[in-house]
């Protein structure tokens, strides 16, 4: 083993000790410290933005090195005015109920033993992140707000400005009684770090990955703690034989255009035979207005001789782009078996006035939110009233949907008793 490989492997160790120990000391924080470090560090990025943004210019600078598109360098600029939404977030989870302490349920046993269920924090999270500055400070508040210490890494495009930004994060938690090491950044772009990190489950409770597939599969089977993920996100519409037109198409067009490269993006539409002929001209000319490709199956270019012909790769694919998969089907369980068979568990929707139709497609769909006459990119923390959210999740333990303060929370059992023994 070289002295290269040794000194990575002890410097891992000694963040997530150091991890564990703020952990300790954040399970007994107050949530009038919590909020005040918020809210300061918010006051405190809108005062010395300058410095950051300077510190951003370096990232910048080096963009083109790392290969970055002009979209991606354009979500790595930092200017007053996204700094300014970075502070606000702060304010926002500042202003959320504070998980911890919360009583989930009590009960009196006919002994008298009163059994309570309080939530607790998970512990440590290890996040790995793309490179977006303000993911930095969305995960360290949600993080520490729940309780947790978090160990953020960070893509290296975006190094001094996720830099700039947990430094003033770790200057005002001091400040307000908080343990430094509560969040604290890998400074080091060794790729090799990552999979130190995911064998540390003695200091780190979850890890929870955020980025492409790739790396969230190599997470997942290297992990030797749990993992919140989830792998991509083919997202299906389903255009139901009663429904109204103006709204399938309304929610389509905002489901596939609004922001095509989310994971909660509709990549394949669904339609009922009975519609096809009359809906799929008019959502084809839509689709075709906002420039999206139509990759279609043989009933679906019927209609639409222009689209492509669809291949079996298409019908499971996350296009995060200007592609879209088109299907005609012969009924609702139809719909429900493609769904199964290509989707990802992790947004879909149907369009229909029919409620008998609609709660066949509720029971039956089996994803992390299932929407009825409303678009799939109201998969999301903020829109569900979460507040901050650190990722969606598509597993079903121990958390699914997007995960919240809440979700970054586990329970325990308080028991109170008067000197109660067990006599059977």
């Amino acid at each position: 083993m070289s002295s290269e490989h040794t000194d990575l492997q002890q410097y891992c160790v000694e963040v997530a000790r150091r991890a564990r120990t703020a952990a300790h000391e954040l399970s007994t924080a107050m949530g009038s410290q919590k909020n005040a470090w918020l809210r300061q560090s918010a006051q405190a990025l809108r005062e010395e933005s300058a410095h950051v943004i300077e510190r951003n210019a370096k990232d910048l600078e080096a963009a083109p090195g790392f290969g970055l598109t002009a979209a991606q360098t354009d979500r790595l600029k930092l200017t007053p005015a996204r700094i300014a939404e970075i502070a606000a977030g702060l304010e926002e989870v500042a202003a959320l109920p504070d998980p911890v302490g919360e009583v989930i349920d009590s009960s009196v046993r006919p002994n008298g033993l009163e059994v309570t269920r309080v939530r607790v924090p998970l512990g440590v999270v290890f996040f790995i992140y793309e490179s977006r500055p303000n993911v930095t400070a969305d995960a360290a508040a949600i993080c520490v707000k729940s309780g947790n210490a978090v160990i953020l890494r960070g893509g290296k495009e975006a190094a001094h400005s996720s830099q700039a930004i947990v430094r003033i994060l770790q200057r005002l938690a001091v400040a307000n009684g908080l343990p430094a090491d509560a969040v604290q950044l890998v400074e080091t772009a060794d790729r090799n770090a990552v999979g130190h990190f995911l064998k540390l489950p003695e200091y780190i409770d979850v890890t929870i990955p955020r980025g492409g597939e790739s790396l969230i599969r190599r997470v997942a089977a290297e992990a030797t703690m749990p993992v919140i993920k989830h792998f991509t996100g083919n997202c299906h519409v389903y255009v139901d034989a009663s429904a109204d037109f103006e709204m399938a198409e309304r929610v389509i067009i905002n489901a596939k255009c609004q922001r095509m490269g989310v994971c909660n993006a509709a990549e394949s539409l669904l339609v009922h035979e009975a519609v096809a002929a009359e809906f799929l001209p008019r959502i084809g000319q839509r689709l075709a207005d906002h420039g999206v490709e139509i990759r279609g199956d043989d009933r679906c270019r019927q209609y639409l001789p222009r689209a492509v012909p669809a291949v079996e790769a298409d019908y499971a694919a996350e296009f995060l782009g200007p592609v879209i998969s088109v299907n005609v089907v012969s009924s609702i369980d139809e719909a429900i078996e493609r769904i199964r068979r290509y989707g990802s568990a992790h947004t879909d929707a149907i369009i229909t006035r029919d409620l008998a139709a609609a709660r066949r497609f509720v029971a039956r769909v089996d994803s992390s939110a299932v929407m009825v006459n409303a678009s799939t990119r109201f998969n999301d923390g903020y829109q569900f009233g979460l507040g901050a959210e650190i990722g969606i999740s598509t597993d079903k333990f121990h958390a699914r949907g997007p995960c919240g303060l809440r979700e970054l929370t586990s329970y325990k059992y308080v028991v109170y008793g008067d000197g109660h023994i067990r006599e059977s």
